[in-house]
């Protein structure tokens, strides 16, 4: 596809009306901050102590984020053939981190909400070093490109390196002002769909309404695929590291959920627009179909998973109830995925001193 390549970096010339663009970047940069505040409202300082004792959370984002879903844009661009500029934009979106779409959705399909947060917190912080490094591994293939060689990965690593600031306020926020966290995390998500909203009519405006004809029926292909795909991935992944139920449909829709406004600013903010043109309304398109897909997911989840899990609830407390004891090992595995926390630990240990005495 190098002539569709060619009519996309095309669409980069109408991003020389000055005021829009910038009023663009902006907007691209305020949206990455409130999504980054919210994330850094949604961890507690105890559950991250906890995961980094027993980090099968942190490992599932290192193995989902940036070895099973980089892996899957680099087949996905040789598999449709892409043209260098939409192929960087594939891959980019591949080596984002989790977003917190993901957080959202594993509380509608009963996921395990510690286990959903500290992936997409930890993701996001492993992708200050790995996503540059995925980018330069995978991008070698198109070596011998304008685009890949001026991969702006200093840039990249710098737009990552800013986003530590307000996950850092926001994990401040959340130790000193609980509820004040929890409003921001909710703005935080209403903000994503409304930036979205925006970007997309901002974007129609100064690209043309023929835009969306321009971009090759192939990359619609691989904005369909993807995220589907990572889902599929996330589950098998927990499957192999035998994780409950509950657990596997969190690691899947961590797995799918790709961080887009991370992607879209890094597009906006560091490439130029000449160079990546109308390749920057992937991380839109498949910011649009993942949340298709997901909401899929929890409509399916909602017709007929539901009963299964309330009778694995069910049976988990009718267990704990006839013995702690002897199921002492397994909520120590339990809590290796989050989903035990201090409180009920402790209310536990209270139970077992009180039958002893």
């Amino acid at each position: 596809g190098a002539p569709d390549g060619g009519s996309l970096a095309g669409g980069g010339e109408a991003f020389g009306d000055r005021s829009l663009n910038q009023g663009l970047s902006v907007l691209v940069g305020l949206g990455l901050c409130v999504t980054m505040l919210g994330l850094g409202c949604a961890v507690e300082l105890g559950q991250l102590g906890q995961q980094l004792r027993r980090p099968v959370g942190l490992l599932l984002a290192l193995l989902g984020q940036f070895v099973a879903m980089p892996l899957l844009a680099f087949l996905l661009a040789l598999i449709f053939a892409l043209d260098e500029v939409a192929a960087v934009a594939v891959l980019l979106c591949g080596c984002c981190p989790g977003g917190n779409l993901s957080n959202l959705m594993s509380v509608l399909v009963d996921g395990d909400m510690n286990l959903s947060i500290i992936m997409t917190a930890s993701s996001t912080l492993l992708a200050l070093f790995l996503m540059p490094l995925c980018l330069w591994i995978y991008s070698r293939h198109w070596i011998n490109t304008a685009v890949v060689q001026l991969l702006p990965l200093g840039a990249v690593s710098l737009t990552l390196g800013s986003t530590l600031l307000p996950i850092g306020l926001g994990v401040l926020i959340r130790y000193r002002h609980p509820r004040a966290a929890d409003l921001m995390v909710k703005i935080s998500l209403w903000s994503l769909l409304v930036t979205l909203v925006i970007l997309f009519i901002l974007t129609g405006t100064m690209l043309g309404p023929d835009l969306l004809a321009h971009i090759p029926a192939s990359v619609y292909a691989i904005a369909v695929l993807m995220p589907l795909a990572g889902y599929a991935l996330g589950y098998g992944l927990a499957t192999v590291f035998k994780m409950p139920p509950h657990c596997r449909r969190t690691v899947s829709l961590e797995t799918g959920c790709q961080n887009v406004q991370l992607c879209t600013a890094i597009l906006k903010l560091t490439f130029p627009p000449e160079l990546i043109g109308g390749m920057y309304m992937f991380p839109l398109l498949y910011a649009l179909f993942q949340s298709a897909e997901a909401g899929l997911f929890v409509l399916v989840y909602k017709m007929y998973g539901r009963d299964a899990y309330k009778q694995d609830t069910l049976g988990e407390e009718e267990d704990t109830d006839i013995s702690y004891k002897k199921l002492k090992e397994e909520e120590v595995a339990d809590s290796s995925y989050g989903t035990v926390t201090t409180e009920e630990h402790n209310s536990i240990q209270m139970e077992l001193t009180q039958t002893t005495l």
